[in-house]
């Protein structure tokens, strides 16, 4: 009932326990048992795996399992995109880590990971807290009015999670999606395709960025609707994006309602 607040997002947030969960659950193929804790935590010395941490207070998860662990040499990759999938021979997509490990650096957090073959494994997810209390919740749209009619959404991002988890919130939301990793490999899918809308990060690296693909994606198909999704970025990148014809910016992490409403919006002009 103590637990300090955190300044997050609930979908992105969620989405990292569920994948702990599972990957606790795949960990113990005989049945066991899963321990999920929270406290809060005065920190002022640096977590394993981080030279430098930022001292403070933190609201602490623990989801532990009592199950096969992680051998010394898989442990340090397991946040790799697929590398719990082809590697370690785990079910899934194998991006549920890699989704992990991005939550938890979109939230300016922290993870430590403790294992020990045939004993279980531990991870330690910590989140900056905040004194502030939490807002109260503005009066929600209801899903049915932002939902899609099975229009074809293009996600552009070079971050794997960031792919798998827009695509999960358009798919629900009745759209179609696809998704590429760069703004190259847009504009080699706009060559040969249409879509009714493009969801395009800013920052991509390698590779051109989010103005200069949308940019190209005119030359292409002109007039083609765009919004931006992304996480830092000049002030001056989106104004330039906008001018050339994209739509309302909404940043990471966001909300379902949040891309719903500007996905719609987009649509709609």
């Amino acid at each position: 009932d103590n637990l300090l607040n955190i300044v997050g997002s609930s979908v992105h947030l969620s989405k990292a326990v569920m994948n702990l969960l599972s990957n606790a659950a795949e960990a113990m193929p005989q049945g066991g048992t899963v321990t999920v804790k929270t406290e809060n935590r005065y920190i002022d010395k640096p977590v394993r795996g981080f030279d430098v941490i930022r001292e403070g207070d933190y609201a602490v998860l623990t989801v532990a399992d009592a199950g096969i662990g992680i051998p010394p040499d898989d442990i340090d990759r397991i946040f790799e995109p697929f590398y719990t999938k082809k590697v370690m021979g785990r079910s899934g997509t194998g991006l549920g880590m890699t989704v992990v490990w991005g939550t938890v650096q979109d939230h300016n957090g922290y993870i430590d990971v403790m294992s020990e073959e045939g004993k279980g494994t531990t991870f330690i997810l910590y989140f900056p807290a905040t004194r502030r209390k939490a807002r109260k919740e503005k009066e929600r749209v209801p899903i049915e009015d932002y939902t899609g009619n099975g229009q074809t959404i293009l996600i552009v991002d070079d971050v794997p999670d960031q792919l798998e988890l827009a695509s999960s919130m358009l798919s629900r939301l009745g759209y179609k999606a696809v998704t590429v990793s760069s703004g190259e490999k847009a504009l080699e899918y706009l060559r040969g395709h249409s879509v009714d809308l493009v969801v395009l990060d800013m920052i991509m690296d390698p590779g051109i960025d989010g103005v200069e693909t949308y940019r190209r994606i005119l030359e292409i198909h002109p007039g083609q609707k765009a919004i931006i999704a992304s996480g830092y970025v000049e002030k001056i990148r989106i104004q330039e994006a906008q001018g050339l014809g994209m739509g309302t910016f909404i940043k990471k992490p966001y909300m379902l309602e949040d891309i719903g409403i500007a996905i719609r919006d987009e649509l709609a002009t």
